[in-house]
């Protein structure tokens, strides 16, 4: 039996015209370059797409919304004003990633947004999606997904929240640093998203497509069923202009008649049109 939740039809959400996912982009006061790259694509964004999801991990780390928002640095007030800008212009949602899972309805008022349930069932012109930020379906990674169970518990978000921010902070910052020290010990393959984890993805909610985020490994697999149709997998390019060798980003641009993704680089990723 799968251990993924079945849907719900809180999730459902629908989308009409061009919709655009981007996701991953880890805004912090360190990424001043990924900022500009990504303060463009929203610009475009408000003037070209009926609606923009960004998948979560927006931001590098976030420790609460009253804290952000409260006495929020000169790169945070930069961004904030920019989503806020762009959610006047076109639907704006925004879903929490396994960095930021701490965003709510403040920051989403704060930008004119709407927050994303997890996971969204939703109906574009192009057919129905599942979207959803990544991380709970790398499965095979044990240690991460037993803190995952720990810190989406309310009780503990809760505890968390009655903290001090010089406190929130200092905790956010030694649970990423164990977090980076143990990832340069797995094995890739375990950090990746588990093959039996999406199949029961697409069972639980039956749909022929799902995008997610989370492992930073663009792509696009079509699975031909035969006369049952095709199934697909989308997964969303990270964005990172400071650190990386090779500057990336990217989004999924999606109509009535395609689903790609579109590299803000020369990269090309693979094209998948409806028939």
């Amino acid at each position: 039996m799968s251990s993924l939740k079945k849907p719900l039809l809180s999730n459902k959400l629908e989308l009409t015209g061009t919709v655009w996912l981007a996701s991953d982009i880890h805004l912090g006061p360190g990424t001043p370059k990924t900022w500009a790259q990504f303060s463009a694509f929203l610009q475009r964004a408000g003037n070209e797409a009926d609606a923009l999801i960004i998948g979560g991990d927006l931001f590098d780390a976030w420790v609460g919304d009253d804290v952000a928002l409260n006495a929020p640095s000169e790169w945070l007030v930069n961004v904030l004003n920019q989503l806020a800008d762009t959610g006047r212009k076109t639907q704006l949602y925004i879903a929490r990633g396994n960095r930021d899972f701490l965003i709510g309805r403040q920051l989403c008022n704060r930008i004119h947004a709407t927050l994303l349930p997890e996971p969204a069932f939703i109906q574009t012109d192009f057919g129905p999606i599942l979207f959803t930020h990544g991380d709970e379906l790398c499965t095979d990674d044990k240690s991460y997904q037993r803190f995952r169970s720990v810190v989406r518990n309310q009780t503990v978000q809760k505890l968390f929240f009655s903290l001090g921010m010089p406190l929130r902070e200092r905790i956010a910052r030694m649970a990423r640093q164990r977090s980076m020290r143990a990832n340069k010990t797995k094995r890739a393959e375990i950090m990746d998203v588990n093959a039996v984890a999406v199949k029961d993805m697409f069972m639980n909610y039956n749909i022929k497509t799902l995008v997610h985020g989370h492992t930073h490994r663009p792509a696009v697999r079509v699975f031909d069923l035969g006369q049952s149709g095709v199934l697909r997998h989308v997964v969303l390019p990270d964005w990172d202009y400071d650190h990386s060798e090779s500057p990336r980003g990217g989004w999924l641009h999606i109509t009535a008649d395609t689903l790609k993704l579109i590299s803000t680089t020369n990269h090309d990723f693979p094209i998948f049109e409806r028939p």
